[in-house]
């Protein structure tokens, strides 16, 4: 953990949370944020992902670093890369710089465990609990999901993976990724899951 950057650009993304072990896909096309993933390729490849607040300017304290291990420059003038998610870290403060966007200060104390690759240890029951009462809650929701490819992620994976796609609040993702253990954001995604039980959308979204 010592080896990770302390100063970090930032891409602020409200709706979106990002977990260590877990892939990003982005397309960007912005003037800003193509300077900033330009920037990024040349240096070391880091990227922090945080999700911004609904007051215009303010983020989140807690959110995840990622580094690019993929990326592919379109006709038109995007990027699209994808980030392989590291660490999750504490936002210190926000550095004052002559780019378009954003980097700040950061530490990774919080989450020192993130690296841990033996952290999970929940329990069958509450682990399958968890995937039942998800599918029930995606299917509601109008969500069709891979469960077949899901199940074949270790148990963090399959965590973190439902944890970034389930079709909940920003406030309640942004919960999930402030719990430093992943036994807990589990537990805390069953609740939420079974809690929205009874709502409704007629959104369909396919994640294969």
């Amino acid at each position: 953990m010592s080896n990770l950057p302390k100063r970090i650009p930032i891409f602020p993304l409200r709706g979106v949370i990002f977990f260590p072990e877990t892939d990003l896909p982005l397309n960007i096309f912005e003037s800003r944020y193509l300077k900033m993933i330009n920037d990024i390729l040349n240096n070391n490849k880091y990227l922090g992902m945080i999700q911004s607040k609904e007051v215009d300017g303010n983020v989140y304290e807690i959110g995840c670093l990622g580094k690019i291990d993929e990326h592919n420059r379109t006709q038109d003038g995007r990027i699209i890369i994808n980030l392989k998610g590291i660490n999750r870290f504490q936002i210190e403060k926000e550095i004052k710089n002559n780019e378009p966007y954003r980097e700040f200060f950061v530490n990774y104390d919080l989450f020192k465990n993130d690296t841990n690759n033996n952290k999970a240890q929940t329990g069958n029951e509450k682990f399958n609990e968890l995937i039942k009462n998800s599918k029930i809650f995606f299917k509601k929701q109008g969500i069709l999901i891979n469960w077949s490819e899901l199940s074949k992620l270790s148990i963090q994976k399959q965590i973190y993976n439902l944890a970034m796609i389930s079709p909940i609040t920003a406030e309640e993702k942004q919960k999930l990724i402030e719990i430093v253990e992943i036994n807990d954001v589990a537990n805390v995604l069953n609740e939420i899951t079974k809690f929205s039980f009874y709502e409704t959308s007629n959104q369909k979204k396919i994640y294969q």
